[in-house]
């Protein structure tokens, strides 16, 4: 028997919104936070791969709300951005516009996939009730000496009007270029806002032991973080009053120092280089700001360089030394010095081999045809020879602190955060400046909102949109007059505190002061979220960033935990049916909206849930689909055939409680998929056994399957005549004593072969199953006149006879 689909998610997803069903609740003293990582609102709307993690979280929150959990399952959008922008740009439209169009679609699609977010907790950050807050975190990151003002080498595309972050830098035949539009980008100093993200550099790091996230995922935050200890060395530069400070981990082989390496855009370049190495320097230096760091990383490309002409002196040999430039060392990184030793790094012995410049070994090496990495004897190094790693680091340390040339230093990869945009669609400074350029927070003025425009242009001055906007960037403020800062923050400044702008939300986009008590009492409810839920592409820039912005407001007495979560699940993608990732440049992407026609939300995201863990990626199979239809047939021909019964029989009791203890316990490891199995297994037993089932088996079945296709367990629920929603009621419990069969079989033997079985009580004594062997008429007739020589009766298990 087929049932209409289409009208049963219409008709319970009405329902649900009617019922405020998914409110979130505050009557509990257990709680469940269940975060997804919110979509950027684009043209294309949702496709099937969001719905892996978003069918995940919600499977999870419905579970624990059954369990008596308060939970808080929000939704919204990460509404600023690059290609809003654009879009812009090029029709003339308001990107706000643009923008809530496509988040009304999103909505549309996540409600038909019955999704049971909280609609009074949704958000917007393009909404200026939303970055109230937001400039008002930042006010207070300039307050607390986190942000300033620097001028700084940036990823400038002229054709965007912007700096673009690292992440929005792709590499194409060796040039960067923007990742939308393909636009060429180059490096340019300006003047930007930079947040101190590396003074809390050691407690990132640290924190990260109280996070129960994928070991790869932490791996990837450390190494992006960065930390080594090592020591700073001043060089001298030969015939100058210059110093070059180089950070070293190996200050145990500055005897092999042949020359140094200083990024070609660090500024001491200039001032050091020869006259006649000029105009060379200046060219390798304009090609260099060409490039990505990525592809100046990158160590399979042939190394290139220039001689600046200039030496500089080894404190510890007093050896002279050349200065080059090369584009494989990077400026923000710890000085943009290295101290070249070709014989003990490999790019270094690359970069020497090139340029014909010398190579000592200074650690013994068996083999001298290759760079020699690692930890030996010491050879060709007067002061240190015979002595291990740690004693000649002591002594090189003290020789060179007590001439002022050295020091023990802790350097972080981590660089601060680069926190301008030349955009007109993002969150505006709350600052303004004087006719000194003395900076004015515009604290009582929150939110300062974007301003109405007919059309956004470029400025052409390398400042954002908003710089043509006069009347806006002009203001009068205590009988002063003031310019407004034209740069917009980045699209991560918004997502940087988003989880607890859900916490905050009294109703769409209406939120509760953030430095308020009762702020502080929803936060100790709430924090830390219990469950993070994204893509691994965040694994390291968001991440980092909302860790970042958590550890402060916890500094300032806003929130009450030191972390922003508990767990973190990254998860799989949904590959096209060849295995490619899908996207829609490929075109080989699944739109929700054909399957919810065809098939149903529940057959959806009954498959989604059962194709394989969260964590893998997994391909896309129609046939797959086809199966979770055909399935969820099969539950509901089962439910309107069958007859409920009132009275239980006890037939199937081992099973069902098998069914509800496996269940509970695999999603609550998150393993949806083999839990769905025990559902399967369960109604196999039904169709296998009888046309009669138990209605509390069917009830309790019924609340499980709920979590995983709520639409048919409503209307099924409706159907055996109850009352209130299926998402309303008790998660069953399961009794211990009938998760075993209290039948055996027992097989009787007779000179080892089988001759019979027959049933009995489980824990029948030995004696008793021996006496029921002998009274069965086929063994009866196979021992007469035979003389038994030894007879064993194994307890549950089987009786032998063994005759001649």
């Amino acid at each position: 028997m087929e049932f209409s689909h289409k009208a049963i998610e219409k008709k319970w997803q009405k329902f649900w919104k009617e019922n405020n069903a998914f409110a979130t609740k505050n009557k509990s003293d257990k709680k469940a936070y269940i975060l997804d990582m919110f979509p950027y609102p684009s043209g294309a709307g949702l496709h099937v791969g969001h719905t892996k993690g978003y069918t995940a979280t919600d499977i999870y929150s419905r579970f624990k709300r059954l369990n008596g959990y308060d939970v808080l399952h929000p939704m919204g959008y990460d509404a600023f951005g690059l290609p809003a922008e654009q879009y812009a740009l090029k029709t003339g439209n308001d990107p706000r516009d643009f923008t809530i169009k496509n988040i009304e679609n999103f909505r549309v699609q996540l409600e038909k996939m019955g999704y049971s977010y909280d609609p009074n907790k949704e958000i917007i950050t393009s909404d200026p009730n939303y970055y109230k807050t937001t400039q008002w975190i930042f006010i207070q990151l300039y307050k607390k000496g986190l942000a300033e003002i620097r001028n700084v080498n940036v990823n400038w595309c002229p054709e965007l009007g912007t700096a673009l972050a690292n992440e929005e830098v792709i590499n194409v035949d060796g040039k960067m270029v923007s990742e939308v539009g393909g636009f060429e980008v180059f490096k340019k100093p300006m003047r930007q806002w930079v947040l101190k993200i590396t003074e809390y550099a050691d407690r990132l790091l640290k924190g990260l032991d109280d996070i129960d996230m994928p070991k790869s995922i932490k791996d990837l935050q450390k190494n992006w973080i960065g930390k080594s200890e090592g020591t700073l060395i001043e060089f001298d530069v030969k015939n100058t009053n210059k110093k070059l400070n180089v950070f070293t981990t190996r200050i145990d082989t500055i005897y092999g120092v042949s020359y140094l390496v200083v990024a070609p855009e660090n500024k001491i370049v200039e001032e050091i280089t020869i006259d006649s190495k000029k105009k060379e320097v200046e060219q390798y230096v304009s090609k260099t700001l060409s490039k990505s760091d990525i592809e100046r990383q990158d160590e399979s490309k042939p190394k290139s360089g220039v001689s600046i002409g200039q030496y500089a002196i080894n404190p510890i040999t007093k050896e002279e030394v050349p200065i080059w430039i090369s584009d494989y060392v990077l400026n923000d990184y710890a000085t943009g010095i290295v101290m070249a030793v070709p014989a003990h790094d490999s790019r270094d012995w690359e970069f020497a081999k090139k340029f014909k410049l010398p190579i000592k070994f200074v650690l013994k090496a068996e083999d001298e045809s290759k760079a020699f990495i690692g930890k030996s004897e010491y050879v060709n190094s007067k002061l240190i020879e015979g002595m291990n790693f740690e004693k000649a680091k002591e002594t090189l340390v003290k020789l060179l602190s007590k001439e002022n040339k050295g020091s023990i230093k802790v350097n972080y990869k981590l660089r601060d955060w680069l926190f301008s945009r030349q955009r007109f669609y993002g969150e505006p400074f709350p600052v303004a400046f004087d006719d000194e350029q003395n900076i004015v927070l515009l604290e009582k003025s929150l939110p300062v909102e974007l301003p109405k425009t007919d059309y956004i242009k470029p400025s052409g001055t390398g400042e954002s949109p908003l710089a043509n906007i006069k009347e806006w960037l002009n203001i009068d403020l205590d009988n002063k007059k003031l310019v407004r800062e034209t740069n917009t923050m980045p699209q991560s400044a918004g997502s940087s505190w988003y989880h607890l702008a859900y916490i905050l939300a009294k109703g769409p986009n209406e939120f509760i002061n953030i430095d308020s008590p009762e702020a502080k009492k929803l936060f100790k409810k709430w924090l830390p979220v219990d469950l993070y839920l994204g893509g691994q592409e965040h694994a390291v820039g968001h991440l980092l960033y909302i860790r970042f912005w958590h550890q402060v407001l916890f500094d300032l007495g806003i929130v009450s935990t030191p972390e922003p979560f508990n767990k973190l699940i990254n998860q799989g993608m949904v590959l096209d049916n060849s295995g490619t990732k899908m996207s829609k440049s490929k075109g080989n992407v699944v739109n929700p909206d054909d399957i919810i026609e065809s098939h149903g939300a529940d057959a959806l995201r009954l498959f989604i849930a059962f194709m394989g863990p969260i964590e893998a990626s997994l391909q896309w199979s129609e046939s797959g689909l086809d199966s979770a239809r055909k399935w969820i047939d099969r539950v509901y021909r089962m439910v309107d055939t069958f007859e409920i019964s009132k009275t239980n029989d006890g037939s199937l009791d081992v099973a069902y409680n098998k069914m509800v203890k496996s269940f509970g316990q695999m999603i609550s490891d998150y393993k949806f998929n083999t839990a769905i199995s025990q559902l399967m297994v369960f109604v196999n037993e039904i169709y296998s056994q009888q046309k009669q089932v138990y209605i509390e088996h069917i009830k309790n079945f019924l609340i499980m399957l709920s979590i995983i296709t709520p639409h048919i367990c409503e209307e099924l629920w409706q159907k055996i005549g109850q009352k209130n929603s299926v998402c309303d009621q008790v998660w069953p419990t399961f009794d211990d004593k009938k998760l075993v069969d209290n039948v055996v079989t027992i097989a009787v033997q007779i000179n080892g072969k089988l001759r019979a079985t027959f049933e009995t009580a489980r824990g029948t004594k030995s004696n008793v199953i021996l006496d029921m062997a002998k009274k069965i008429d086929s063994i009866q007739t196979q021992l007469e006149n035979k003389k038994i020589i030894k007879e064993i009766a194994v307890q549950d298990k089987i009786v032998n006879f063994v005759i001649k």
